[in-house]
């Protein structure tokens, strides 16, 4: 370093404070105080250590900036002004509506590779980056996460702490901005770099503490953490709104736009607009390593009764062989979800991620912004913890593929805690989301080969029991759609099941049957996006619709049965809806079903009273 790179440094610093603050103001929004603290990090890291092509964003060998703390988003959006992605005047419409340059950084911009915003999650995310780096591509990147100190007491950076460390993620880099101040009054910790540092290194980290606005140490700093032989964290003491006297330190700032009448003399004593143009340093030139050999083997095929979760670990051993893009994250239940079948047979690919949800779906999430086609699975129940990640994952454009096992009350024994309900309703919210719920081995492998190829969130959900087999190996399942497994032509009513129900949806229809009521049978494999024309021309056809499945009531299939006919116009007939509606308990899968009333024989007693009352 000499002196002409420190004061090139400190000036590009003082630019991206002033940019902070004019892109908040002509937003009259915004986060320029939180942006201000961390100025003279980024500049450093901007100008000499982030080896990136601006003019190439999909380069693989491109380092990895991720603003854990997004809503320092004017500071990013002034760093991509200083490295020309951006000009002065998109800088300018920072907030405003059709603006890509959103309140919080996301991937509509091709600099950024996730949505950040929900505070705990950028370091998670990063996890996956530098996991795809280290161990999958074998690349010589370096993945950099600016923390801010209010979100270090969100526990999911502590699962990130831990993973990263386990797996001696050398290529990590993250940087606390311990600017002291949080949104209503001073962080848990203040001004106590030391607090930070000896939980990092009790994880496994190594860790620096700086002076965060001596741009001399902040380079001696980067130069250490790119020689260390672990994961490096850098716990820098800022001051929030740094270089503007009314602003520093001072408390009430946080998340507010300087207001005009004092927007100049903020600017002067920053020392004016400046238009300093940066070049990062270009990334090494190396080339990803592909992993795994491809096996042109046969899809499994099942005669005999499955579990489809079985079905689903065996689909991704077989995918294995034909997808070298393929990643399996587990949370520590490979031998229930059956994801340990993948690990068999392609144990460089999958990633353990022990009992911490939101870090697996955060990992997943940064493997996938790599290009990596990845499967993350737990029990249904569980990935509950991680709803705010997949929230994220449906901001970022991200393509997660989830699973879910050990669904509804079937489970059994195990009781209420492991009982999956309410899981359809949380992955239908989602925007593009796709649900899916299979009834059989051969509908699972289809599906799965699907979910490889879905753009967005899309989740299977699977049944814990073997289930006979109702498909033949080579039926295709299009998302979207539905099969109509009996019908004729004296259909009195139809009965819609999925997943487990469709075997007690059958069961009904052979009562029925018995007392000459004929029932037309639905497997509504496709959830969302549901089949709505064939569910309109069943209620058409028999006048009375029986869904029945192992989920709450509320938000799971019978509500998008309902959504369906609702969308498709007007129409005489009645829909039944058998669910979940009290707290479940412990019993054998069939008594639970029973006490739900969604067996064979309470399928049956709702038909039956409905074709009686027509």
């Amino acid at each position: 370093m000499t002196a002409t790179d420190a004061e090139r440094w400190r000036e590009l610093g003082q630019q991206l404070r002033v940019d902070s603050v004019r892109s908040s103001a002509a937003a009259n929004s915004g986060h320029p105080t939180s942006s201000m603290s961390a100025a003279d990090l980024m500049a450093v890291l901007a100008d000499k250590y982030l080896r990136y092509d601006f003019d190439a964003p999909e380069d693989p060998r491109n380092d990895h900036l991720i603003f854990s703390k997004g809503h320092a988003s004017p500071l990013v959006y002034s760093l991509f002004k200083a490295a020309g992605a951006i000009t002065d005047e998109e800088l300018l419409t920072f907030r405003k509506l059709g603006s890509r340059l959103e309140g919080h950084p996301t991937p509509i911009i091709p600099w950024v590779d996730v949505a950040t915003g929900s505070l705990g999650q950028g370091l998670p995310i990063g996890v996956g980056v530098a996991l795809a780096g280290k161990r999958l591509d074998r690349l010589d990147y370096r993945v950099w996460v600016l923390c801010g100190d209010s979100e270090m007491a969100e526990g999911s950076m502590w699962e990130a702490f831990e993973h990263a460390a386990f797996y001696g993620l050398d290529n990590l880099t993250a940087i606390i901005d311990v600017n002291r101040l949080g949104q209503t009054g001073e962080t848990m910790h203040g001004w106590d770099l030391d607090s930070y540092a000896k939980r990092a290194q009790a994880f496994g980290w190594h860790t620096i503490e700086i002076d965060g606005h001596d741009v001399t140490s902040i380079d001696a700093a980067y130069t250490e953490a790119s020689a260390a032989d672990r994961p490096t964290l850098i716990v820098a003491r800022t001051e929030k709104g740094h270089g503007v006297s009314f602003l520093a330190n001072h408390e009430g700032w946080h998340g507010k736009a300087v207001p005009a009448d004092q927007e100049g003399a903020a600017i002067e004593e920053l020392g004016g607009i400046r238009s300093l143009v940066i070049t990062p340093p270009g990334p090494e030139d190396l080339k990803p390593l592909i992993l795994g050999e491809l096996h042109a083997e046969p899809a499994p095929t099942y005669t005999d009764p499955v579990p489809t979760r079985k079905a689903f670990g065996e689909a991704l051993a077989w995918l294995a062989g034909h997808r070298p893009d393929l990643v399996v994250l587990d949370a520590e239940v490979g031998n229930s979800t059956h994801t340990e079948d993948f690990q068999a047979v392609a144990p460089e690919r999958f990633v353990q991620m022990f009992i911490a949800e939101q870090a697996m779906v955060g990992a997943q999430t940064g493997l996938q912004a790599l290009g990596k086609t990845a499967f993350a699975g737990t029990f249904g129940a569980f990935l509950s913890r991680a709803a705010d990640f997949v929230r994220m994952g449906a901001i970022s454009r991200a393509n997660l593929r989830l699973f879910g096992s050990h669904a509804g009350v079937s489970i059994g024994e195990d009781g209420p805690s492991q009982m999956a309900v309410e899981d359809l309703a949380m992955f239908r919210t989602l925007h593009g989301s796709t649900v899916l719920y299979p009834a059989d081995g051969h509908a699972t492998i289809k599906l799965v080969t699907t979910m490889c190829d879905l753009p967005g969130i899309s989740y299977m959900r699977t049944t814990r029991e073997a289930t006979p087999v109702i498909y033949d190996p080579d039926e295709e399942f299009p998302v979207g759609g539905s099969k109509t497994i009996r019908t004729s032509g004296d259909d009195a009513v139809t009965l819609i099941g999925a997943g487990i129900t469709v075997h007690t949806c059958l069961e009904a229809a052979d009562t029925l049957a018995t007392e000459h009521i004929v029932a037309r049978v639905i497997d509504a494999y496709s959830i969302k996006p549901i089949d709505a024309p064939t569910i309109r021309r069943a209620l058409e056809e028999t006048g009375i619709v029986v869904v029945a499945e192992d989920h709450r009531v509320e938000g799971g299939l019978g509500d998008a049965v309902l959504g369906a006919i609702a969308a498709t116009g007007p129409l005489s007939g009645s829909v039944h809806k058998l669910a979940v509606t009290d707290m479940p308990g412990s019993g054998t899968a069939e008594q639970m079903r029973a006490w739900a009333g969604i067996d064979g024989a309470s399928i049956a007693s709702a038909a039956r009273g409905a074709v009686a009352a027509r």
